[in-house]
């Protein structure tokens, strides 16, 4: 009988620890109670980046990210870990990976353009996780500018770009621009667009879209309406397209311009813009603030970048017979193509 006893007890003892075991979810780190001097937990951060899609200027924003993280001196691997998402231009999966990263408990959320850093404050609002993003040229219009939430607007310097138009194509009327009536980003643009072209002698013809698949049938939308030239936005929809639409205008000989340097290596013939790179290091240094404890996102009010570079193809500049004009030349960085 004894051992009969012996044997229930440890038998009990077993499916408890199998019982224990099997509940699953996040393991919580060991910590020692009485750490060493100097030495750390070893836990580390959780950062979750969602990135709309895959194009140069998203690139170098997260490329830049990291530099900002590492320049604020925290390492991959030892302070933090990544969780890299991209979402393929697509706001039902830029939704998943949001909640992904709140089922995760991620100690940060990253939102590279729009409809990314939307999709990432509205997972984690529940959860009060801190959402950091970038790319965005309005937070006001996108509803990220009051929560736990801050970041970087890469906001267009609309004005430079009619300037510089102008100069360029001295006897240009009509610009043509489309847009993605769903981004926040663009809806923003297009508004100053209207506003401000009259000032510079032109009048603006917009056609929006909704998804990739519509934005070949709007280039030959506005060829056909006889615009003189296209301003190409941040448009992230639009931008993932950008090879096919210099296809058709090239063949018609209508320039376009870009809104950043690495459109213009694309083919465009110029653009008024700011730097990427630069735009995620300001944005990593935000977010490391915000991981350390030194400053809850909404102590850190959302930064414009308001420099910018005039970036030409001189190029695509040849083959649409566009002399440089020396104001512009004096200040221009040449993008090669790619």
């Amino acid at each position: 009988m004894k051992n009969f006893h012996k044997f229930l007890s440890a038998a009990l003892a077993l499916t408890l620890a199998l019982s224990l075991s099997a509940c699953g979810g996040k393991a919580e780190p060991s910590v020692d109670p009485n750490p060493a001097p100097g030495e750390e937990d070893s836990a580390k951060y959780l950062i979750g980046i969602s990135q709309f899609g895959e194009h140069a200027s998203l690139d170098n924003c997260r490329e830049g990210f990291l530099q900002g993280l590492e320049q604020a001196g925290l390492v991959e691997g030892e302070d933090f870990t990544l969780d890299y998402q991209n979402a393929g231009f697509d706001p039902a999966v830029a939704t998943q990976i949001g909640q992904g990263f709140s089922a995760e408990n991620a100690d940060l959320m990253v939102g590279i353009a729009t409809p990314s850093a939307v999709a990432c404050y509205a997972a984690a609002e529940d959860k009060d996780i801190p959402v950091i993003f970038t790319a965005i040229t309005d937070p006001v219009e996108a509803k990220l500018d009051t929560g736990n939430v801050t970041g970087t607007s890469d906001k267009l310097p609309v004005e430079a770009q009619l300037d510089m138009i102008r100069q360029m194509q001295p006897n240009a009327k009509t610009i043509g621009i489309i847009y993605t009536t769903s981004e926040a980003n663009s809806v923003s643009a297009i508004a100053e667009y209207q506003e401000k072209a009259s000032d510079y002698g032109f009048t603006v013809d917009v056609v929006g879209v909704t998804a990739q698949s519509e934005v070949t049938q709007a280039v030959d939308t506005l060829i056909a309406h006889g615009v003189d030239c296209f301003s190409n936005l941040t448009d992230n929809t639009v931008v993932g397209v950008l090879a096919a639409i210099l296809e058709k205008t090239n063949e018609v000989g209508i320039p376009v311009y870009g809104s950043e340097v690495e459109q213009v290596k694309l083919g465009c013939v110029a653009a008024a813009g700011i730097d990427y790179v630069q735009l995620g290091i300001k944005t990593g240094l935000m977010a490391a603030k915000v991981l350390r404890g030194e400053a809850a996102c909404e102590d850190l009010q959302y930064e414009t970048i308001t420099d910018y570079n005039t970036y030409v193809n001189s190029e695509a500049l040849d083959a649409m017979g566009i002399t440089l004009p020396q104001a512009v030349a004096d200040k221009a960085v040449e993008a090669a193509q790619a």
